[in-house]
C-alpha cells in the first residue's frame, strides 16, 4: 500500500513576536526581534539579562479562568495555539471524525513554573496545601491531554519529550501516524514556558545562555561573535490532514510534509556530535524518506541556536549532506528573532518553513554582522529574500543527542 499524503491545513502560534501567527509572521518577514529585557525573574541574579518573552497574553480569551488554574503556562500556550490552528483549518469534529483525529504535542521541560511555585508552598505551608492538580500540571504530555479533551480528539494522543527537538519530533511522528493510516488528522507541534528561576539558573550554570545585555543583538546565529542562545517561550501548532480527507472538505493547504528523519548522537548530554554527524544522518534520512535529491532543497530553516558548537556543527552537517549544493541554498535561523523556544521551537519553525514555501520568501538571519570563517554558507543575512523554491527543510537538534529533520513541499 502506498503511503498516504499529509498536508498542513491550519496553523496557530503564541510567540515572543505576537500572540497569533499573522503578527508573528509579519515580524519575521520584516526582521523584527521579540527579544527584550528578562522580566519573568529577577535579572539581577543572573548573568543572562535578556529573554524572548510572550507579551500581553491572556488564556481567559480562550477558556474560563477556573479551568486555566488547572494548567501550567506551557499548556495555556499549547491550547491557545491549537484553538487558533483548528479555527484556521476550519476543522470541526463530529462523532466520526473525532475517532480519526489525534494530538501529538511535544514539550522539552513541561510545567517548570508550577514545580517552583508548589515547591515554595511545600516549604512554607506544608504538604497539605499542595494543589491536587500539581502532577497533571507539570507532566509534559498534559498539553496534548488538555488539547485532546478540549476538542474531543480520540485518536492517538501522545507527546515527544526530546529537548529542543520535541516540536519537530512531534510533528514528524504525527505525520507518520497519518501516513500509515492510523488517523486522518492530527493536532501537532510544541509548547514551552521555561523562563523560570530554576530553568534560567540551570541554563546559566551550563553556560548555554547569551550574556550579551543588548536585547537587539543578543541572538546572533552563525555570527562570529555569538555567545549563547536567548531563552524564549510560546507554542507553535499545525493541523495535519491526509490529503484526500482535506481535499474532500475543501480545506486550504499551506504545504505538504513529505519526509522525516530522526537520529541519536550517542555522544554527549549537551554537546552535539563532532562535525554534526548525527544531524547529518537525520537530514539524509529525511531526504530519503521524502524521495527527493539534495539539489531539490531550496531553503533550510536551521536549528541555529547562536551557540558556538551548534552553529558550527550544523553548518558542517549541511555541507556533509548537500555537498556543493550547500552553497547554493538559503539557510536561515529565525531564532535570531524569536529566541530559542526549546521544545516549542520545532513547532513554530515548521510553520515558518511552510509559509516560506507558500509565499516564496526566505526569512532572514538577523544580527549577522561578523562572518565566521567556519560558518560560510548563505544564511540569508539581515533581510528576507524573495525566492522561488519547491522544497524546504527544517532542523531541530536537542540536548541528549536528539536530531530531527522535516522536508516540506510546495503545493
Amino acid at each position: 500500500m502506498e503511503n498516504r499524503r499529509v498536508v498542513i491545513t491550519g496553523i496557530g502560534a503564541v510567540t515572543p513576536l505576537g500572540n497569533n501567527i499573522e503578527t508573528t509572521w509579519e515580524a519575521i518577514k520584516n526582521g523584527k526581534s521579540g527579544v527584550g529585557p528578562l522580566t519573568r525573574v529577577d535579572a539581577d541574579l543572573y548573568s543572562a539579562k535578556v529573554a524572548a518573552e510572550v507579551k500581553d497574553f491572556s488564556i481567559e480569551e480562550y477558556i474560563e479562568k477556573k479551568e486555566a488554574r488547572k494548567m501550567d503556562r506551557f499548556t495555556h500556550y499549547a491550547l491557545a495555539a491549537s484553538i487558533m490552528a483548528m479555527k484556521d483549518a476550519n476543522l470541526e469534529l463530529d462523532e466520526k471524525t473525532a475517532l480519526r483525529t489525534g494530538v501529538w504535542i511535544g514539550s522539552g521541560i513541561g510545567g517548570m513554573e508550577t514545580i517552583e511555585k508548589q515547591m515554595d508552598v511545600l516549604n512554607t505551608r506544608g504538604p497539605r496545601r499542595i494543589s491536587p492538580f500539581l502532577i497533571p500540571m507539570i507532566i509534559p504530555d498534559m498539553a496534548s491531554g488538555q488539547v485532546s479533551i478540549y476538542f474531543g480528539a480520540k485518536a492517538i494522543n501522545s507527546c515527544s519529550v526530546t529537548a529542543c527537538a520535541s516540536g519537530t519530533n512531534s510533528i514528524g511522528d504525527a505525520f507518520k501516524v497519518i501516513q500509515r493510516g492510523d488517523a486522518d488528522a492530527m493536532i501537532s507541534g510544541g509548547a514551552e514556558a521555561p523562563i523560570t528561576q530554576l530553568s534560567v539558573a540551570g541554563f546559566t550554570a551550563n553556560t548555554a545562555l547569551s550574556t550579551n545585555k543588548d536585547a537587539a543583538t543578543a541572538s546572533r546565529p552563525f555570527d562570529k561573535n555569538r555567545d549563547g542562545f536567548v531563552i524564549a517561550e510560546g507554542a507553535g501548532i499545525v493541523i495535519l490532514e491526509e490529503y484526500e480527507f482535506a481535499k474532500a472538505r475543501g480545506a486550504k493547504i499551506y504545504a505538504e510534509i513529505i519526509g522525516y528523519g530522526s537520529t541519536g548522537d550517542a555522544y554527549h548530554i549537551t554537546a552535539p556530535a563532532e562535525g554534526g554527524e548525527g544531524a547529518a544522518r537525520a537530514m539524509a534520512q529525511a531526504l530519503e524518506d521524502a524521495g527527493v535529491e539534495t539539489t531539490d532543497i531550496g531553503y533550510i530553516n536551521a536549528h541555529g541556536t547562536s551557540t558556538a558548537y551548534n552553529d558550527l556543527y550544523e553548518t558542517m552537517a549541511v555541507k556533509t549532506v548537500f555537498g556543493e549544493h550547500a552553497y547554493k541554498l538559503g539557510m536561515s535561523s529565525t531564532k535570531s528573532m524569536t529566541g530559542h523556544l526549546l521544545g516549542a521551537a520545532g513547532g513554530v519553525e515548521a510553520i515558518f518553513t511552510a509559509l516560506a514555501l507558500k509565499e516564496g520568501i526566505m526569512p532572514p538571519t538577523t544580527n549577522y554582522e561578523t562572518p565566521d570563517e567556519q560558518c560560510d554558507l548563505d544564511y540569508v543575512p539581515n533581510e528576507a529574500r524573495k525566492a522561488d523554491f519547491d522544497f524546504a527543510m527544517s532542523n531541530s537538534l536537542g540536548f541528549g543527542g536528539h536530531n530531527a529533520s522535516l522536508v516540506f513541499k510546495k503545493i
